[in-house]
């Protein structure tokens, strides 16, 4: 009783199988089963199995042994040749053959040489179906001779020069191995300096002192005989000169600038360039128009041999060594060209026909150069074999047609060159034998439910049986609606069922007979554990039991174990099994762990496990809780096309209870690397029925989960591929636009490897006109994720719909999605576009919307351009600035913000798509209304008199309208900072200039200057000024630091002929002579007084400098006079005027320039607001203050 599971292999309908077995027979040989009782009773040519290589070196110390065993039926007999000419083994007494064998044993240990069977042997085993031929095996004998005796002189040389110490070994067979040591048989140190060459000598790039000593010895290996040659010892002495002369490299070995190597295809391409030089050289490799291939390329002895393995025609070309130290660099280009002995592309493979069948054998080699084919049949050359008809040769191919028994032979085919050869056997073996089946009868399988179960039907016979299966005796066929059936004739049962119990009958037919084989069928039920044991936790000393009771099929004996940690529970009589339960009494701390039921069956197990947790009965240190150490042992098992399932051991969970387990798949095929979520199950569980999809090669991984945390992941279970399958999806996002008006651009989301299901992944994609009857257009395209489709109508609907498929089917039908076709530029303008202008800066405009079909796209809305009429003086300008506000959607109306008052304006309204802009409306000019104007450009005050001060200004920048007149409000100032009554002025639209008179002498005055429309008045600037003292007083100039617009005196005063001046000048001088008079005292008592300190400390920031150089005086600072005054009333230290209620910046409106000059040559100072006892600073003085100066702080 057993069940058979056998690999599945490719699926075939029922309907279909002798078809397709039939067409086998025409296109490929049969294959005869490895079966010991079909194979006694079949006939079958000579096949070699075994024997020695082309080039057989011998030991000449042992006996030679040429190998040549070969199978057939009926065994084949053996002869050799030697030389071409028959090898009569019978008369040379040294020469036996093994029994059964044709393997020749040549016995020169006793007596003979082996040079005397030097020479090429071939091998024949032949029956009465043909002759097997060996290949040509060249028999050497192995030698290693002695160096040849010479006398070495001693070699001197200066310290610096290169050398070249010679090896030369003799030429044995196989060659030498070479390497240098001294006389204690310790090799020679090599290094980028010193190194020995593919010949065997020894190359000094420069030689050194140490180099010195008198045992260089070349030393020759011989493997094959275990032997060992010596070179005579070469003596160096290397003479230490004061300074070696440094040269640039050149070249040992090879010699001049170019060379040539030519090796075969397969073999180690070895290239050498050695140079010397001082200091040592460096070398270095290029290959000429390519690269070297990076994973075959070694370097080695210090990179001067570059070694390319498995060297193929492609390595053929130029390849550079450059030697390069620090006086300069040379190279050597070595040419290679890269032969190749004879190598199969296909070799010919033996045919099993059955009479009247056709066949082929097909011999093709490639080589450089090309080898040539030849063919001989059993040993002889085609040419002169004996003539059959139902063979012809065409070149490197062999054709059978309607072969009969005498067609029976063996081919050679031989593919030789000038640098190998190819020899190759194969039969063609004509059988014709009636159907047999090898399984054996009545075969009982036994399988449990739903699991597949494979019913075996191994059978042969030529013509190729056909094979059929039934159920029961007076069954029909079966058919593949329920069943698979394999090549080889096994029966598949994918999901078995109580049903499928029965007898089966396997019927295998030819031309030539009919066999048939009964196999019966018993499904029986799973075992099931229904009570599983649980996770528990017990105190030290106390008893546990676990529980598990199994339900199985009646026909089968079930056995339960138990299992702890895996292993089989401890030899201990606290440990107690019944029927189902385990009992474990005085439990100790070593009996925590995983406690395991399996339940067996002959057929099938289940297995269940929990856990049990020890714990102390009094109070111990708290345990260390942790994740849980990851699961181990995974196992796949039930290997479905759709589901797999999973089983894994748990690992230890740490003291917290593993709460679920999360399996994760990897899919080596398409995301390499990258792991999923598949599934979560439950802490209790350790299997996992887990569904599949087609084409993926699955590898799986389980973490485990508690209250702290999840584990890392297990080791990865072993690979699974599923089969390929139809797509089961279509691609998303599909989407069609067009890029150009004639045409529709189809994209979609391709599917990703996953959810391709097979291989051949390719798309459908069909399209059809919205409102049209056409049929669907489809189109088969590669892996991509777009399609174009050309010459369509301008923005016109389409259904599209993409649908994927593979080389097993299509997915399903897809959804179907709708397109446009390419927009076009919009071809009609909106009309009756009408302006209403809502004030000076904003502007309503409506237009009628443009027809549908004209927009010829998306609508995505109107646009406006809208710009300023140009004044003459700027026509001339090449650029208008024109303003753009774009309406979203079908909206046919918009405001126009930020319109300039007082202006002309034109505008024209366009309607856009998804392509751009149609054509514009015609210009509509539509103007604003005055508005009020921007403060004036500029005030200054110049001029000032006694009782007069002159102001000047510019008009608004942006007047907004026509100006009507200007208003002037100044009021006067008083030292304590108060205003004084506001006086109103008019002033004409056309005036720039106005002088105020009539003012008080010495008085500060505020301005407030604004312009005026027929609207209203406009933003103001204001503005302080003062006019000059009596002609008995100074003028009241500001500090110098005041704002620059406030007016300096223009007139001075000569007060030198003023007698209180004169006075005042006298009481100074005095007062400075008895200071220093009494420093002169104090400096006579040794005193220190440093005047200039205490001056500079105490200095008196009221009185301020007088420049010389320009005639202006400082101004008096009052300590009233630095109390802010109102808002608005100082002007900024650049000069710049700041305009109330205005958001305009100040460099437009204002001249920006410090300390400028009046007309009449005063200057226009700043307004200080510095404290009164702060240092002076900005334009003061720094030289000591005069008279002049002095008298100005009691003014």
């Amino acid at each position: 009783m057993q069940l058979k599971i056998m690999p599945k292999k490719k699926r075939l309908s029922a309907g279909r199988v002798p078809l397709i077995l039939f067409l086998c027979q025409t296109i490929s040989a049969l294959e005869v089963p490895l079966d010991p009782k079909l194979l006694e009773d079949l006939v079958q040519p000579p096949t070699i199995t075994h024997q020695s290589p082309k080039d057989y070196i011998i030991d000449p110390r042992e006996n030679i042994v040429i190998q040549c065993e070969a199978k057939g039926k009926p065994p084949p007999s053996f002869s050799w040749t030697r030389n071409g000419t028959h090898f009569d083994i019978d008369k040379d007494p040294l020469v036996t053959m093994k029994p059964d064998s044709g393997t020749l044993i040549i016995n020169i240990m006793s007596e003979g040489k082996a040079e005397t069977y030097e020479g090429v042997y071939q091998c024949t085993a032949r029956n009465e179906r043909g002759a097997a031929i060996s290949n040509n095996i060249v028999i050497r004998p192995s030698r290693s001779p002695l160096w040849t005796k010479e006398k070495l002189e001693p070699i001197t040389l200066q310290n610096g020069q290169p050398l070249v110490l010679p090896c030369r070994p003799p030429i044995g067979l196989p060659p030498a191995i070479i390497f240098w040591m001294d006389n204690s048989f310790q090799r020679l140190p090599q290094s980028e300096r010193v190194s020995q060459g593919l010949n065997g000598d020894l190359y000094f790039s420069n030689v050194l002192p140490e180099d010195t000593r008198e045992d260089y010895i070349c030393y020759a290996r011989f493997n094959h005989t275990q032997t060992i040659q010596q070179k005579q010892p070469i003596s160096l002495k290397v003479i230490s000169a004061k300074s070696s002369r440094e040269r640039p490299p050149t070249f040992l070995t090879p010699e001049g600038n170019a060379s040539h190597k030519e090796e075969l295809r397969g073999n180690v391409l070895s290239l050498e360039c050695i140079a010397e030089g001082l200091p040592t050289p460096l070398i270095y490799w290029i290959k000429e128009d390519g690269t070297l291939p990076t994973n075959r390329t070694v370097y080695r002895n210090f990179q001067k041999t570059l070694q390319i393995i498995q060297v193929s025609e492609a390595d053929s070309g130029n390849y550079q060594c450059i030697a390069k130290n620090a006086l300069g660099a040379i190279h050597h280009t070595i040419s290679v060209t890269v032969k190749a002995a004879p190598y199969w592309i296909m070799a010919p493979q033996n045919l099993v026909l059955s009479p009247g069948e056709d066949g082929t054998l097909i011999c093709r080699a490639n080589g450089n150069p090309k080898p040539r084919i030849s063919w001989l049949t059993n040993g002889v050359p085609i040419e002169i074999a004996p003539d059959d008809p139902s063979r012809r040769i065409d070149g490197d191919t062999i054709i059978f047609s309607n072969v009969q028994e005498r067609s029976s032979a063996v081919y050679q085919c031989n593919a030789s060159n000038e640098y190998g050869y190819l020899l190759a056997n194969a039969f063609v073996n004509v059988l014709a034998e009636p159907p047999r089946i090898l399984t054996s009868a009545n075969t009982l399988y036994q399988v449990i439910a739903n699991r597949p179960a494979f019913l075996d039907c191994a059978f042969f016979g030529s013509p190729l049986p056909t094979i059929e299966w039934f159920k029961g005796a007076k069954g029909s066929a079966l058919h593949e609606d329920i069943y698979v059936f394999h090549e080889n004739g096994t029966l598949e049962i994918p999901v078995a069922q109580k049903d499928n119990t029965g007898t089966y009958t396997c019927v295998a037919r030819n031309k030539l007979g009919t066999a048939k084989n009964e196999v019966h069928v018993e499904v029986k039920d799973p075992t099931r554990i229904i009570e599983q044991p649980e996770y528990a936790v017990v105190q030290r000393g106390s008893t546990v039991s676990f529980e598990c009771r199994v339900k199985h099929d009646h026909t089968l004996i079930a056995t339960v174990t138990w299992l702890k940690d895996n292993g089989e529970l401890p030899n201990d009589e606290r440990f107690t099994v019944a029927k189902d339960h385990l009992v474990v009494t005085d439990v100790r701390d070593d009996d925590g762990g995983t406690y395991t039921c399996v339940a067996n069956t002959t057929l099938d197990d289940v297995s269940a496990s929990a856990v049990l947790s020890v714990v102390a009965p009094t109070p111990t240190p708290a345990p260390i809780y942790d994740v849980p150490n990851p699961p181990f042992d995974l196992e796949l098992t039930s290997q479905l096309d759709t589901s797999v399932q999973l089983s894994w051991t748990p690992g230890d969970d740490n003291n917290s209870p593993i709460t679920k387990f999360i399996i994760e798949y990897e899919d080596a095929m398409h995301e390499a690397g990258l792991w999923h979520h598949q599934a979560e199950v439950s802490g209790t569980q350790t299997t996992a029925q887990l569904k599949l999809s087609p084409y993926v090669n699955y590898s799986f991984r389980v973490m485990a989960e508690n209250s702290i945390g999840r584990s890392l992941p297990s080791e990865a279970s072993e690979q699974y591929q599923t089969k390929a399958a139809e797509p089961d999806k279509n691609p998303t996002a599909v989407e069609g636009l067009g890029s150009e008006p004639d045409n529709l651009v189809i994209t979609w989301k391709p599917l990703n490897g996953f959810e391709s299901n097979g291989p051949g992944l390719q798309y459908k994609v069909s399209w059809r006109q919205k409102d049209g009857d056409d049929e669907w257009t489809s189109v088969v395209v590669a892996n991509v994720s777009k399609y174009i489709v050309s010459g369509t109508p301008t923005f016109v609907p389409y259904l599209i719909k993409v649908q994927a498929l593979n080389v097993v089917g299509f997915a399903p039908e897809p959804a179907v999605v709708m397109g446009h076709s390419g927009e076009d530029l919009p071809m009609v303008a909106p009309g009756n576009v009408r302006v209403n202008v809502v004030n000076s800066t904003l502007a309503e405009v409506h237009w009628d919307p443009v027809p549908l079909k004209s927009i010829r796209g998306h609508l995505q809305g109107y646009r406006i351009y809208y710009w300023k009429a140009q004044s003459s003086s700027q026509r001339n300008r090449r650029h208008i600035e024109k303003k753009i506000l774009t309406f979203q959607g079908s909206k046919t109306h918009g405001m126009l913000p930020g319109l300039e008052p007082f202006s002309h304006y034109t505008l024209n309204v366009r309607v856009v798509n998804g392509k751009g802009e149609g054509p514009a409306s015609p210009d509509r000019a539509f103007s604003t209304p005055e508005g009020v104007p921007s403060a004036p450009s500029s005030l200054k005050i110049v001029n000032p008199t006694l009782d007069s001060l002159t102001l000047e200004w510019d008009p608004p920048s942006h007047p907004n309208g026509l100006l009507t007149e200007y208003t002037l409000k100044y009021q006067p100032i008083n030292s304590t900072h108060e205003l004084g009554p506001l006086i109103d002025l008019k002033i004409p639209a056309n005036k720039t200039r106005w002088t105020l008179k009539n003012l008080n002498f010495s008085t500060r005055y505020k301005f407030y200057f604004y312009a005026q429309t027929s609207v209203g008045p406009g933003s103001q600037i204001t503005e302080e000024a003062v006019t000059t003292v009596d002609e008995g007083k100074m003028a009241g100039i500001l500090p110098p630091d005041v704002g620059a617009g406030k007016a300096m005196a223009s007139r001075q005063v000569d007060i030198a002929t003023q007698g209180w001046f004169i006075g005042l000048m006298c009481a100074v001088a005095l007062l400075i002579l008895i200071l220093l008079i009494v420093c002169f005292i104090r400096r006579n008592k040794g005193g220190k007084y440093p005047v200039k300190e205490k001056e500079d400390a105490h200095a008196d920031p009221e009185i301020q400098p007088m420049k010389e150089d320009d005639g202006t005086f400082g101004e008096y600072s009052d300590a009233e006079d630095h109390k802010p005054l109102k808002k608005g009333s100082r002007t900024p230290s650049d000069r710049t005027v700041k305009k109330e209620d205005s958001d305009d910046s100040l460099v437009d409106y204002g001249e920006g320039v410090n300390g400028q000059f009046n007309e009449d040559g005063s200057f226009i100072g700043q307004y200080s607001g510095k404290k009164e006892k702060e240092p002076a600073e900005g334009n003061e003085s720094s030289e000591a203050p005069s008279p002049v100066n002095a008298m100005n702080s009691f003014v």
